[in-house]
């Protein structure tokens, strides 16, 4: 089933970008704009957004998987099953956005930890009564699905439905559209990928296994920058010495699944080392180009922080129409190279110094 995390892996994005808006946008309004209303309604209207969305999906599985040149009968319960717990972790970022904000740190990691351990433990324990699908995932959405609730309840508090959607997009403007970029790249550039055979479908597939949580994790270095530069209490030496001791073990964990699974999947050394050093590459580049593109954004012009990534989200869209195996790579490997020259070329022609305290950050 690992071709069930390829198939749904372009909608990711779709739920990342609404958790950029209504999530992270909503809560620096709440620091910037004084907006006490602006952190429910945004969760709210991300809980609506989200359901419209991903129901459409949901309702049309049949075609996006076809879409994706994949066998419909072999993955569409767990793909279904896929996008429901997309949409339930969806919700449970909403709030961990909220706890995050209000440096609740250690109860945001309790609820993420449960989360995930309802979510094994359920699917775990069905598996031992029954073999059927159908059953053993719904009964695991059932439990997620309670447990989220009852988080909500207790971490949201009620206020009116009152949010200004344009300051929201602008204060996260670069992760807003770059995740509605990436949909697009990855949409097409695995339906391009898949077309090329099982080989390369799995390369693929087992590469991004065994990153992709690495790079989920990797971007709490755009929370963490966001918050101190809202704050006024960033320090862009401290920041890159905390980031690089996240990336190198992130990328130690990476090689060490990789180790682990590969037995498993027997996948094509050849083509599965050569993606997975493009995206360890990209793990070590990351802080510096993010970095400075969320500095850009925040304290000097939103509107050419958000050009710059979205020049190299359309780089990176149009290499995923390459009819190579590895285009995805390609287009990963342009965008990249683009945002680190670009940022650097914006800091230096404007003098910006991204140092805005050395208090403890």
């Amino acid at each position: 089933m690992i071709n069930v995390f390829s198939i749904v892996y372009p909608i990711q994005f779709i739920i990342s970008a609404i958790q950029s808006l209504f999530g992270t946008g909503a809560n620096i309004a709440l620091v910037r704009d004084k907006n006490k209303n602006s952190v429910f309604s945004g969760i709210v209207l991300g809980i609506l957004s989200g359901s419209i969305i991903l129901g459409i999906v949901l309702f049309n599985i049949d075609n996006y998987i076809a879409f994706m040149n994949m066998e419909i009968e072999v993955y569409k319960t767990f793909t279904m099953y896929a996008i429901v717990q997309m949409f339930l972790q969806m919700i449970l970022n909403l709030a961990l956005s909220k706890m995050y904000y209000e440096e609740k740190n250690k109860r945001a990691n309790k609820y993420s930890i449960l989360f995930n351990f309802v979510n094994f433990l359920s699917l775990i324990l069905t598996s031992l009564f029954t073999k059927d699908q159908e059953i053993i995932t719904g009964i695991s959405i059932l439990c997620t699905t309670i447990f989220v609730v009852i988080m909500l309840f207790r971490v949201v508090e009620k206020t009116k439905i009152q949010i200004n959607l344009w300051h929201c997009m602008k204060y996260d403007s670069v992760s807003l559209f770059a995740h509605i970029s990436m949909f697009l790249i990855f949409l097409f550039g695995f339906k391009n990928v898949f077309n090329f055979g099982e080989k390369y479908a799995l390369a693929i597939s087992f590469a991004t296994l065994i990153t992709d949580t690495q790079w989920d994790i990797a971007h709490a270095i755009v929370t963490v920058a966001q918050i101190d530069i809202a704050k006024r209490a960033f320090s862009s030496k401290k920041h890159y010495k905390n980031s690089y001791q996240l990336i190198i073990l992130l990328i130690l964990s990476s090689l060490i699944m990789g180790i682990i699974l590969y037995p498993s999947y027997k996948v094509d050394i050849g083509i599965t080392c050569i993606v997975v050093a493009n995206e360890l590459i990209g793990l070590c580049l990351f802080p510096i180009y993010i970095t400075r593109l969320i500095y850009i954004q925040l304290e000097y012009s939103a509107l050419k922080a958000t050009l710059c990534k979205q020049i190299s989200n359309i780089l990176r869209t149009l290499c995923s129409f390459i009819i190579s195996p590895f285009c995805t790579v390609i287009g990963f490997t342009v965008s990249m190279l683009f945002q680190l020259i670009s940022t650097q070329y914006i800091i230096t022609k404007n003098k910006i110094k991204m140092e805005m305290s050395e208090e403890k950050y």
